[in-house]
């Protein structure tokens, strides 16, 4: 039970934080690496709109797979709480359940995205020179969903345990797997989109193969696995959906609004989509790295309200908030001031640039407040409070940016990237302030008097 201790023991929290949060952020950021490197390799030896396709796709992987890893955050908050508190046989039970949903989530969003991606591709206005592309990227993707459940859910259990270095070896070993095979069925077989899917898949695979047996050989620790004892247990599976589902639907939500932007974007031609697909995954090295300190933040407010300490909850979402404007400051910098040469490694038009720096500007300039808006979304889930942050989400965030869809961009004057991208900071700015005042007076009120007394 030592890192239970290290979670929500008090002294050498940050630390502690600082320590779990960083193979967190690694993994996000190779993850991205190994994505971006699709997206070079693809674009400098495969056709010529390689990288406007496979941008194209991102909104619809994360539409589909995103709503159904929102349970994954109902494992992980659940697990952490059962971790805090001490109860290893309801976390026994927590486990199981959450790899029989992994399985079975799985399957169901591979058959689904597969069948299912050429048709809202076609929703989107997918541009006609790249629809074959993304539909045939987007057919092999999700041949490998189902690994990625696997994966997702088995790391955010050992997570939620204290665990996220050996998350983040299974992906740098999967992410050198994935590159390799790139170079291989790209530049030598000359496969184009199809070889980067095929990669991303093989990839994916050996993620999941690598969590699976990790956590079947696991002798020690809080939670033991064993595959023929994978089962669902009711009031684990309620619970775990009770948390997780609200998740999934909030970033069901997002994503769908970040498909009518994309749509809008579609609008503005195959140039302007590519530069902003460059873009977005520069900006992603920021966000990912943001986002597991809302992580770090879920996972330790979540132990210590299973452990009964409501000082070191707040603790952790204080020191996670100044690590998210620390790591915004640097890597916002870097970016910016780097801004062209970046966006080469991409594309290589004139125009595509232009676009790319444009969303850049709009986006990093405020990025910070996406951080904080995600942390007390995470954190409010941490203290029960499951449902409120995806109402919030879906009015503050999402509402706002349909609203900007339909009504600001078709103005002649706001018909373009910039003043696309600029929803984004707005939306955060009102999402941010609404879940701030809930979680502020939900806090206030949190007591855990009714509990046995456990030493700070």
């Amino acid at each position: 039970m030592k890192k239970s201790a290290n979670m929500t023991q008090r002294k050498g929290l940050f630390k502690n934080l600082c320590l779990f949060i960083a193979p967190l952020m690694f993994t996000g950021i190779l993850q991205l690496l190994y994505t971006a490197s699709d997206l070079i390799i693809c674009g400098s030896f495969g056709p010529s709109n390689s990288t406007a396709a496979i941008s194209e796709t991102n909104p619809l992987v994360n539409l589909i797979v995103n709503t159904f890893l929102g349970l994954a955050t109902g494992s992980n908050v659940l697990m952490a709480q059962c971790f805090g508190a001490g109860n290893a046989e309801k976390g026994q039970r927590v486990v199981y359940t959450s790899m029989a949903l992994s399985v079975v989530l799985g399957i169901c969003v591979g058959v689904f995205g597969a069948i299912c991606s050429r048709y809202f591709l076609a929703w989107m206005q997918t541009p006609a020179d790249v629809i074959d592309l993304s539909t045939e990227y987007l057919a092999i993707y999700f041949i490998g969903v189902p690994f990625t459940m696997i994966y997702n859910f088995g790391s955010s259990l050992l997570r939620a345990t204290g665990d996220t270095k050996m998350p983040f070896c299974f992906l740098t070993a999967s992410g050198i797997i994935n590159v390799a095979l790139n170079l291989l069925f790209v530049i030598v077989f000359g496969l184009g989109v199809a070889g980067v899917a095929i990669c991303t898949a093989i990839s994916q695979f050996c993620a999941a193969a690598m969590v699976v047996v990790y956590m079947v050989k696991k002798r020690a620790g809080f939670f033991i696995f064993r595959i023929t004892k994978i089962k669902f247990y009711k009031t684990e599976t309620l619970e775990i959906t009770k948390i997780g589902l609200p998740a999934g639907i909030q970033s069901f939500i997002f994503s769908l609004s970040n498909i009518m932007i994309m749509s809008s974007i579609n609008s503005l031609g195959t140039e302007v989509l590519g530069g902003n697909g460059a873009a977005s995954s520069l900006e992603g090295f920021v966000y990912t790295s943001m986002e597991s300190c809302a992580q770090g933040a879920m996972t330790f407010a979540s132990a210590n309200y299973g452990a009964g300490k409501k000082s070191n909850i707040s603790l952790a979402i204080a020191y996670s908030l100044v690590l998210i404007l620390i790591i915004w400051a640097a890597l916002s910098s870097v970016i910016l001031l780097l801004s062209e040469p970046l966006l080469k490694l991409y594309v290589s038009t004139p125009g595509a640039i232009q676009a790319g720096k444009e969303r850049l500007l709009a986006i990093l300039l405020t990025y910070f407040l996406c951080g904080f808006m995600d942390t007390f979304a995470y954190s409010l889930r941490a203290i029960g409070y499951s449902l409120l942050p995806a109402a919030i989400s879906a009015a503050g965030a999402c509402g706002f940016r349909l609203i900007w869809v339909f009504f600001v961009f078709p103005i002649p004057y706001f018909n373009n990237l910039l003043w696309l991208s600029l929803s984004y900071p707005i939306s955060w700015m009102l999402t941010l302030a609404a879940q701030f005042v809930c979680f502020a007076i939900l806090f206030k009120r949190l007591d855990f008097s009714g509990r046995k007394k456990q030493a700070e």
